[in-house]
């Protein structure tokens, strides 16, 4: 009901290519995509750096709360790596 149609594609199994309405790619189609998560962990892993280094310098952070922060960074740098090992292609030796 709510689908949004592009009535000017056509159909390509049609013999005589008459208009068919097919639904419109919705922008949500790539909010999980690859290089979008990559975008968003990167900004985390940002967004952690900084909160470290605001940390590092607080007379009223413990050691506990500082190695989780470090902890999550780390994972979010390996995320990172990880969607970028998939999304280079590989290189011939």
């Amino acid at each position: 009901m709510g689908e949004n149609y592009n009535l000017f594609d056509s159909c390509p199994n049609a013999q005589n290519r008459e208009l068919v309405a097919r639904p419109k790619p919705s922008m949500d189609d790539n909010l999980h995509s690859l290089p979008r998560q990559l975008i968003e962990l990167r900004m985390e892993h940002a967004d952690l750096d900084n909160l470290i280094d605001r940390t590092l310098f607080d007379i009223t952070s413990d050691d506990l709360t500082l190695r989780r922060l470090k902890k999550r960074r780390l994972l979010l740098r390996d995320r990172i790596t990880r969607i970028e090992t998939e999304l280079e292609p590989l290189r011939p030796a």
